[in-house]
């Protein structure tokens, strides 16, 4: 779980990608809150939105990879409620092996060599 998490490339399964949708709604309340109190904390507030959306975006994107779609997907309204709740291909797909090990061919292959 977690390797690469700025990257775009590659999937990720339902469990990392809610859990990156939680991190950043708790890093998003504590930056308002921050931003709430004045002072110089603004502009500190939206240099730390500029990661915090990059990893939001690279974790969707890798969730709609997951899905077999493009990681533009991510900007249809509603779009992140789909991918909190679809299961992810089986297989391989253009973007990477199933990050549960279903369908893979290496996993398969190996099962049989027990």
């Amino acid at each position: 779980m977690f390797q690469n998490p700025f990257s775009f490339e590659g999937r990720i399964r339902r469990t990392e990608f809610g859990i990156s949708f939680i991190i950043y709604a708790v890093a998003a309340i504590v930056m308002n809150l921050m931003a709430g109190v004045g002072g110089g904390f603004a502009i500190i507030v939206l240099l730390a939105y500029i990661p915090m959306l990059w990893f939001l975006w690279a974790q969707g994107a890798k969730r709609c990879h997951d899905l077999g779609n493009s990681g533009w997907y991510q900007i249809i309204p509603f779009y992140f409620l789909w991918l909190l709740f679809a299961d992810g291909q089986e297989g391989p797909n253009d973007y990477g092996d199933n990050p549960k090990g279903i369908g893979n061919v290496e996993d398969d292959f190996q099962a049989l060599n027990l």
